[in-house]
């Protein structure tokens, strides 16, 4: 696939580096990737729908081209390569390019997932169907075991790599049961993977950190409550925690800050929330609200009744 036109990118904190999310197709990856860019970052952005080709998500409108696109209009580089980061032989061509064109990789972010119309609700492990189980382990945690074990040779040639995992809690919210076995294991390997990678990276001064959204206005949530970014706050009628709701560029926000922190060696082997992302690095959502609903759903938890409009 062509790369976009090339234009000068913002000549901002992390000009010069070269960042690859993996899952980039939409929500938080695509936001992640957008706001790497407009930190000044060239970033490839991959994934499985094109707009020739649709992935069995069948989300046609948001598309790789779509989030290079926005990933220059944000003033970075965005270059869109189809990739299955389930075949390993398509993640080894994705790696030849980025090394043949830039000889670095700064930044890997494993955002693949794509497996919430597996998730079967309310069904104990031995009811759910187990290539649906085991369709949802490749997609939340084989795809990043593929993806770090092919990209990273390549990330540890200079001191200073960042690896981020994208998942669904912290190591602290994912104490408690995750709705599914399937889904429990799948969103709690990525935050393990970010420990174990963090201890083999110190050694090369390399930093890896599990990160996660909170209630995250994805498009395809979006979609599910039949609402738009315009008008989202009617969804607070259908479920109340939908107040505490952020938009992808919130998270989006954190990483890049994340990844310009000089010092972000302290967060290694961690899993952090958007939330926490914000109140660290001064940062607000679009709509200047800094919301943080893991912190209000811990209070609940503790037996608590906290307001609402104090987590947002």
């Amino acid at each position: 696939m062509k790369e976009t036109t090339k234009k000068k990118t913002t000549a901002g904190p992390l000009s010069g580096r070269v960042a690859l999310v993996a899952g980039a197709t939409r929500g938080a990856g695509r936001a992640i990737a957008v706001q790497l860019g407009a930190a000044g970052a060239t970033v490839y952005a991959t994934g499985r729908t094109t707009r020739d080709q649709v992935s069995e998500m069948g989300r046609a409108t948001e598309t790789i081209e779509g989030t290079a696109e926005l990933i220059e209009a944000a003033g970075g580089r965005g270059i869109a390569v189809p990739t299955d980061h389930l075949e390993p032989e398509r993640v080894r061509e994705l790696i030849a390019r980025v090394e043949r064109d830039h000889g670095r990789l700064d930044i890997l972010v494993n955002d693949v997932w794509g497996g919430n119309s597996l998730l079967d609700f309310d069904t104990r492990m031995w009811d759910v169907d187990l290539d649906r189980g085991l369709r949802m382990l490749d997609l939340g945690v084989r795809s990043h075991i593929i993806t770090s074990s092919i990209a990273l040779p390549l990330l540890v040639r200079r001191p200073g790599g960042l690896v981020v995992e994208v998942t669904d809690g912290t190591s602290r919210t994912n104490k408690d049961f995750r709705e599914n076995f399937y889904y429990d294991l799948a969103k709690n390997g990525p935050i393990r993977m970010a420990y174990t990678l963090g201890e083999e990276l110190k050694s090369v001064g390399g930093t890896a950190v599990a990160v996660t959204p909170g209630f995250l206005r994805s498009e395809e949530m979006l979609d599910f409550f039949g609402l738009t970014e315009e008008n989202w706050r009617e969804g607070i009628e259908k479920q109340r925690h939908w107040a505490l709701s952020e938009s992808p560029a919130y998270l989006g926000r954190g990483v890049a800050a994340l990844a310009a922190d000089g010092e972000r060696a302290r967060w290694n082997g961690r899993s952090l929330d958007s939330g926490q992302l914000a109140r660290e690095y001064g940062l607000t959502d679009t709509d200047g609200s800094r919301p943080d609903v893991w912190g209000f759903l811990l209070a609940e938890r503790a037996g608590g009744t906290p307001d609402l409009a104090e987590y947002r």
